[in-house]
């Protein structure tokens, strides 16, 4: 491991945005997006994307790198943050990676190696698409087959309707020789690129969190978001764009479609927000290393930040 970091994390709503911030003010830092949604430009209410004005002029790196209409990968964001972070390094300043997509902070500290394939789907490969319309035409369970008798490992895992993954494993098998099984495993191997100190901000009651995601909507509602995935929509953005599949934006298309009104569109984005932070908790539960800092009733910025900074200065690299 070459250095230590700092990661905020936490499920949506939890208030890791503002803590972030005031810990880059306290310990001299940089903000480092972790969140799969705030790359996109133009996409700024309903990912909570921080304003001009919230960011307090603390630098905010890995916003608004990409475009809608583009894909944009784990393995795309792990090479361009990897190279924001050795800068941010480079200057003297610590880095804070802030945000909610836990898959992209485990990449990025492990400074994961990405097949060849992954990379691949980033542009959309030739196989790849040939792949897809062999599943679409010859179904799930032959293409499921046949990665059985490449990876049986990976297959047994899978079920025949997870085309994404299947035809994944497949590609990367096509490309590079090597089963994805393998991959991962010489993949795990490989000792961190970055040690971590990692704090993540909940409440201790889940009324509390789902309140303030009920709470967060309504106010992504009065700010616009509405009229911002409209406007999304008629530069071509698809719904079918990866971007759009985002909590917030694929209900907000269909009350722009007509579909369903706009209340009924504000009810099902909570939900999906609600089932979200589940998710995310889930996932971070499953990490011994990470230390937690739990408010009632809403976040106490001030002892999140006296804590945390206790946490980085104390604690052992992990």
């Amino acid at each position: 491991m070459q250095t230590t970091l700092l990661t905020i994390t936490g499920p949506t709503a939890a208030g890791k945005t503002g803590l972030g911030i005031r810990l880059a003010q306290t310990l001299n830092g940089e903000v480092v997006s972790a969140d799969s949604m705030q790359v996109y430009r133009n996409m700024d209410i309903g990912t909570a994307k921080p304003s001009v004005t919230e960011r307090a002029g603390i630098p905010h790196h890995m916003l608004d790198v990409a475009d809608p209409q583009e894909g944009y990968s784990v393995a795309r964001y792990v090479t361009e943050t990897t190279a924001c972070v050795e800068d941010i390094l480079a200057r003297g300043k610590l880095p804070i990676l802030v945000g909610g997509t836990g898959l992209y902070i485990d990449a990025l500290l492990r400074g994961q190696d990405f097949a060849p394939g992954e990379r691949a789907a980033e542009g959309g490969g030739l196989y790849r698409e040939e792949l897809n319309n062999r599943y679409d035409t010859e179904g799930g369970t032959a293409l499921w087959q046949e990665l059985k008798t490449i990876d049986e490992e990976t297959a047994e895992r899978l079920h025949p309707n997870d085309k994404k993954r299947i035809v994944r494993a497949l590609e990367v098998y096509h490309l590079t020789g090597e089963t994805i099984t393998n991959h991962n495993r010489n993949t795990q191997a490989v000792p961190p690129r970055y040690g971590a100190v990692k704090i993540a901000l909940t409440a201790k009651d889940r009324a509390d969190l789902y309140h303030r995601i009920d709470r967060r909507v309504d106010e992504m509602v009065a700010m616009g978001l509405e009229q911002e995935v409209a406007t999304l929509l008629a530069k071509g953005l698809s719904a079918k764009d990866t971007a759009m599949q985002a909590i917030g934006y694929k209900e907000m298309a269909r009350a722009v479609a007509g579909e369903i009104s706009l209340e009924e569109a504000m009810e099902d984005v909570k939900r999906e927000s609600r089932r979200y932070a589940k998710r995310q908790l889930s996932w971070l539960r499953r990490d011994e290393t990470v230390r937690w800092i739990l408010w009632a009733g809403a976040p106490d910025m001030d002892t999140a930040v006296q804590v945390s900074t206790e946490f980085w200065r104390t604690g052992s690299i992990i």
